[in-house]
């Protein structure tokens, strides 16, 4: 039966399964597994079964497993799955579950040509054998469905933009919408004086730009009772005001010492610090993510700062083998600080809630401005916090270049403030330990309660949605009961319950989309099911999530009805660490496929319309990299590299990746998300690394009738000037094709320029067009000698990495 494009959201409930026996040799395997669990101390031995909900080969959903005591199964559990496949059939797949694995039991399906209509269908299906045989023998089961499935073009906001102010924010997630409150929004650790030009807004406003550490530094200075942090690393030796020309009373101060400082003031201090199971003595207890998490551990050891270092702990429910795998391969991602602040009349009786969130974790190598310097900030602030994870044997003795780092974050006041308190105490109670967390019916007093922190007539006010990745193992309090599960706006999937409203915010962004996406993120890597691989088997990766699949879609429809419609996309040039490594080429290799079946549908989608067009024009993709001239009054390094090796070559060649760490994107420049979460399915999973992030606009700025001219649009400008260190007219117009072929043509000459073999001048912008071609029918092509990044022997396409586990590096 030939596949059908489900493009929209499919809404199914699996009510019961009736008659089902299964047979002796069955029952007698699963009392075998019932005594080994007991054998070995496993709590939960019973046999329990679950119906697996598939689009063809790729599962979108699971019921809990239920113990098998009768011929009916009866589960009444209900799902909301976002669509984007090629299918011609919804599959209902029975199996048993136990500690090791499942056994497959049967499957049902249903067409879906006659899903299309939109109509409910109500269902019982008969249950086959894998040969498609009905299971006559065993009583002939049957299972009782409900499927209706809405198409895109049916949403109320499909391509249309925001339009009014009172849109509600993303349905079905677990924290609603919040109005009313006040959002600073950060480009990379810190902003020098005078950096960023005069960018017009609306009201005949400028932008405004802000310093990250030095906010984040005041408010910690600054809190009377409460600095909660979450972060997959904290160093104590870090030091957050670093600007020679912005002096701070106490900026000298190393993060350790604040904190302890704050704490022996009374203050209760809490930290959640991600525990690196590979941090142990025979890796010198940094661990292979250098996130000093033992260290940072020590150091609070016996102080009144409380710091828990927390594995990510599986959910209950899951095998074995899971419980391995999530314990030992993934990680909680979150970077939070939350405290109490004054009032802005500058009151200190009365307090209110501050939270911070977004990409940048509070530890060493993050400290940067915007002039990403490789070898000029050695002798000064990145003396004694080099940090380069990208080249072997790189330290400061030997010279730069160091580790550039680009990134953004942002502060929230008002009500979602509370939410991100909310998610604190969430983790805290479940991994925590000793209840440690403030009482705040006690501080009533003190602290308002959640409010708005602006007025409606405000032109300045935020609407703003907290997000998140995370499921029961790394959050208390979430409900077990299906429709409890779906009233919060989570997921059921098996024995686990997941918030995983990030993917679902970025999908509803996507599709609002009507002019232009601006990305920026460490990863760029997904939607596996739609990958026209033949080389290997697609349905074995696993990276799963809509994201890329989505925008590709999105640039298919415009092109479909003649509106012009671009998406930018900044990655790293390779993800962090060694280029030629089996794990970082095989993410490489997953990130060209997820280029190429995006290429691949626009120029289906272009040749169907006898467009003659250059699909970059529509889709690009690009790098950060810098190179420097050497000045005389640079520092100089007591050893030298040793020869002939990439170290060298970058040192002699002056030249070095920018890291992208960001995880934002901005919509029509009415829309941001800005948070920790990747474009990888470990972070829009759910249920792989924990994240958090937020979803905001500005109801005074939407893209419609006028363009947009808030506060998203002044920091994507600022970006742009940034990373291109220029501002042309055409910047304000990202959907025309004058401005996607500019930003393009600038890319390519710094890209000429960084990869060109003697050097003149500095870079004079650090946007890179990322060094692929493509062909024209979509593939993915390296560039003609430019197989290697520069000054490595790591393939810019990638390679199959047949021994790495995709589950690592997806």
């Amino acid at each position: 039966m030939a596949q059908i494009l489900l493009h929209g959201d499919l809404h199914a409930t699996i009510y019961e399964i009736d008659r089902l026996h299964i047979g002796a040799f069955t029952k007698y395997f699963q009392k075998i597994i019932e005594l080994v669990k007991k054998a070995i101390g496993y709590k939960n031995t019973a046999t329990k079964f679950y119906v697996k909900i598939g689009l063809e080969n790729t599962s979108v959903g699971q019921t809990r497993p239920l113990r098998h005591e009768h011929t009916n199964l009866c589960w009444n559990e209900s799902f909301r799955i976002y669509c984007a496949h090629m299918a011609s059939h919804v599959i209902f797949t029975i199996k048993v579950d136990n500690f090791i694995g499942a056994e497959l039991i049967g499957w049902a399906r249903i067409p879906v040509s006659e899903l299309i209509s939109g109509d409910e269908i109500d269902t019982w299906l008969t249950i086959l054998h894998t040969d498609n045989e009905p299971i006559l023998l065993l009583g002939r089961p049957m299972i009782n469905v409900k499927l209706q499935f809405f198409d895109v073009s049916r949403e109320r906001y499909w391509s249309r933009g925001l339009k009014t102010p009172d849109f509600p924010g993303v349905p079905f997630t677990f924290f609603p919408q919040r109005n009313g409150c006040r959002v600073t929004l950060y480009q990379d650790a810190h902003v020098p004086d005078n950096f960023i030009p005069k960018i017009p807004l609306a009201g005949g406003k400028f932008y405004e730009p802000h310093r990250c550490w030095e906010d984040i530094f005041d408010a910690i200075y600054n809190a009377k009772h409460m600095i909660y942090i979450t972060g997959w690393s904290v160093y104590t030796e870090i030091t957050l005001v670093r600007d020679r020309r912005r002096p701070k009373a106490g900026g000298d101060l190393t993060l350790g010492e604040l904190l302890k400082k704050k704490a022996n003031e009374g203050v209760r201090v809490l930290l959640l610090v991600w525990d690196d199971r590979t941090s142990v003595g025979w890796l010198k207890e940094d661990g292979l993510m250098t996130t000093h998490d033992k260290e940072t551990g020590k150091y609070f050891r016996d102080t009144n700062v409380h710091c828990v270092l927390c594995p990510r702990n599986p959910d209950d429910g899951r095998s074995i083998i899971q419980d391995i795998e999530i314990d030992t391969l993934f990680t909680h991602h979150q970077k939070i600080v939350v405290v109490d602040s004054e009032m802005p009349n500058g009151s200190s009786n009365i307090r209110r809630l501050v939270s911070f969130i977004g990409g940048i974790d509070l530890c060493d190598g993050r400290y940067d401005t915007q002039f990403h310097s490789l070898f000029r900030t050695l002798d000064s602030v990145h003396h004694d916090d080099f940090h380069q994870r990208n080249i072997a044997g790189a330290t400061i003795r030997k010279g730069g270049p160091r580790e550039p780092w680009h990134d953004i974050h942002c502060r929230l006041e008002g009500p979602v403030a509370w939410d991100v308190l909310y998610n604190f105490e969430q983790r805290w109670k479940k991994q925590g330990g000793k209840d440690m967390l403030l009482p705040l019916q006690e501080l009533e007093r003190i602290i308002i309660p959640p409010s708005p922190v602006m007025f409606p007539d405000d032109h300045e006010t935020w609407n703003v949605q907290l997000l998140r990745s995370i499921d029961g193992g790394s959050a208390f309090g979430f409900p077990y009961a299906p429709q409890e599960v779906a009233k919060s706006g989570l997921v059921s999937d098996k024995n686990n319950i997941i918030d995983r409203s990030i993917q679902d915010g970025y999908i509803h962004a996507i599709r609002r989309a009507s002019r232009f996406i601006y990305i920026e993120n460490q990863y760029f890597l997904g939607s596996s099911f739609s990958w026209y691989s033949k080389d290997i088997k697609d349905a074995d990766v696993g990276a799963l999530h809509l994201i890329p699949k989505e925008l590709s879609l999105k640039i298919v429809s415009k092109i479909e009805a003649g509106e012009p419609f671009r998406v930018y996309v900044v990655v790293p040039m390779w993800p962090e660490g060694y280029p030629e490594t089996a794990a970082v080429q095989a993410i490489l290799d997953w990130q060209r496929r997820t280029m190429e079946m995006m290429y691949t549908d626009i120029v289906e989608a272009l040749q169907a319309k006898g467009i003659v067009a250059d699909p970059k024009d529509y889709l690009t993709f690009f790098c950060l990299g810098n190179r420097e001239v050497k000045k005389s009054n640079e520092y100089e390094p007591s050893e030298k590299p040793d020869s002939n090796t990439d170290y060298s070559l970058a040192q002699q060649a002056r030249r070095g990746m920018i890291y992208v760490h960001a995880k934002m994107m901005i919509v029509d420049d009415e829309y941001i998300i800005i948070g920790s979460a990747n474009i990888n399915h470990r972070s829009m999973d759910g249920a792989r690394d924990s994240e958090i992030a937020m979803g905001a606009y500005q109801p005074y700025h939407l893209s419609s009738p006028n363009p947009a001219r808030g506060q998203i649009y002044g920091l994507r400008m600022a970006l742009w000037y940034e990373h291109m260190g220029l501002l042309d007219d055409s910047f304000g117009h990202p959907h025309s094709i004058e401005c996607i072929q500019r930003v393009n043509k600038i890319g390519q000459k710094n890209w000429d320029l960084y990869t060109k073999e003697d050097l003149e001048k500095d870079l004079p912008g650090h946007l890179l067009s990322y060094p692929i071609g493509v062909s024209s029918d979509g593939t993915v092509t390296e560039l003609p000698g430019m197989e290697y990044f520069p000054d490595t022997k790591a393939r810019v396409l990638g390679s199959v990495a047949e021994y790495y586990p995709s589950i690592l590096t997806t």
